[in-house]
Formats: structure tokens, sequence, C-alpha cells
């Protein structure tokens, strides 16, 4: 039966208590460059993020996967390029950018209208050396049942000669791109008081992919508790962290609504030890 665990407080302090590598994924979305005040507790600048990005290290299992969904202030007509910085300082701790995957707002609102608007947001997928799992989701194909051109085709290797390729049939289903496509707000995020909240069904995508039942799941940024949720209908065990005390609440009901004898409520002060690590 899985395991939930709230935490009200500094993730870094927190954080401080959750064993090197007990935790198999995390999916978190952090601030994005103070465009928003989350109840005027925000702390966050660069120097945070990298002490916070070197114990998420720590604590992922060998093979475990982050996946940080962030994107970009535009200040005076410039994007921040926090998210990129923040790519590069993962890679220089030793995690590996496995995929850049994209978060597209099917129902985004346009905002500057002196450019193309903004429509998505990054899902930076960083491994901690080879991923241990990948439940990919897969998609019908187009053209499933019929052979590819001709009686044979080919490719470029890196040398620039032609390779054969013996003919095939296409298969019924391939795996899916890696640009996923979600409508947001509160129809279907949940009328919720949080300025920020990605769906449900993007954490759901996220955890499915990249862990397994009974993994230990950790969301250091915790929000609304969305991916909480997520882990209680994925079975997945899960730790979370807030530290703005109103969403600490909002995230506690949340999950605690879905099976409440489970909640583990516990308050910074505690430190209590997490799941087990299998």
């Amino acid at each position: 039966m899985e395991k939930t665990k709230l935490l009200q407080g500094d993730c870094l302090e927190l954080m401080k208590a959750v064993p090197d590598k007990s935790v198999d994924m995390i999916l978190t979305s952090p601030p994005y460059d103070n465009a928003k005040n989350y109840n005027n507790s925000l702390n966050w600048n660069f120097e945070i993020f990298k002490k916070i990005a070197d114990r998420l290290y720590s604590v992922l299992k060998d093979g475990g996967v982050i996946i940080w969904v962030v994107g970009d202030k535009t200040h005076n007509g410039s994007e921040s390029l926090s998210s990129f910085r923040q790519a590069i300082y993962f890679n220089s701790i030793g995690f590996n950018l496995h995929d850049t995957m994209i978060y597209r707002k099917l129902n985004y609102t346009p905002l500057t209208h002196r450019r193309y608007e903004q429509e998505f947001e990054y899902m930076f997928c960083f491994t901690k050396g080879k991923p241990k799992t990948f439940n990919p989701i897969k998609i019908p194909c187009k053209w499933a049942g019929t052979e590819t051109w001709g009686k044979s085709s080919f490719y470029k290797t890196n040398d620039d000669n032609l390779t054969q390729i013996d003919k095939k049939v296409i298969g019924d289903k391939k795996i899916k791109g890696n640009i996923f496509e979600y409508r947001t707000g509160s129809t279907k995020t949940g009328k919720f008081k949080h300025p920020a909240m990605y769906p449900l069904k993007l954490a759901e995508d996220m955890i499915g992919s990249w862990s397994n039942e009974g993994d230990i799941i950790l969301d250091c940024f915790m929000g609304s508790g969305t991916t909480g949720v997520a882990c209680k209908n994925l079975n997945r065990d899960f730790i979370g962290m807030e530290l703005d005390e109103k969403y600490f609440e909002i995230a506690e009901e949340r999950i605690s609504k879905l099976n409440s004898e489970e909640m583990i409520k516990t308050c910074a002060t505690k430190h209590d030890i997490p799941p087990k690590s299998k």
C-alpha cells in the first residue's frame, strides 16, 4: 500500500532528513524568476537553486529521473534564460539531460502581442546515469500495416555512405513524440487557490513514464499537491514539501480526501524519515 508523507517548511532543511539515494523519481516545478509572489513567501535566486539541485542529486537513486517543469520570465522584451542556466548547472553536477520535453498549453492566454504568443514550458528530463525505468506512452501509427516505401529504404552513416534497410511492415503503435499537450486553467486543474498549477494528467503521464508502482516520488515544491494526487492514483509512495502554509493546507486536503487513513502529516520541526528505500 502506498505511503504519503507531507512536510511543511523549507525544502532545503527538510531534504537534510531524506537519506541519500532513497528517491526513485523527482517531479516538480520551481518558482519562475519571481514571476509569482506565492503569498509573499518566495525566497528564490540562482544560489538557492544550486543548493537545491545539489541536494536533489544526493537523494536521487542511481538511474533515477528528475522532471523539472520550468519556464522563463519575459522582462522588457527579453526572456531571462533561467531555465537554460538551470539545465546547464544540473549537467555540471553530474546529471544527464536525457530529454527536453515540451509542455504545450492548448488554451494559452495571449500576453505580449509583440511576438508569437508563449504557449509552452520546458519539461527537462534529467537522469542520474542511465534511466532505470521507461514505460513509454504509445500512440497509433497513421500508416499501420503498410510497408515502407519501395523494396528498401536508405539512410546515411557517419562516413556519408548509404546503407540499405530491408523493407518492413509498419506496426500498430509507436512511442509518442516529446511534445505533451494539455488544457490548463481551473476547469482542468481544479478551483484551488494556487497561481501556477500544472494539470493532473501531466503529472500522471510523467510519473507513469519514468517510475513503477511502489516507487518513491519526491516533489520539493509541492504547491497544491498535484504530484501527490497523481502518486495516489498510480500507487506510488510520495514525499511532498511545501514552504507556504496555505498551499500546504490545500495539498493536505486534496490528498487526504483520496485515502485519509494513510495520511502522514509531518511538520518541518520533526524531520521524520521518509518511506524506506527499496
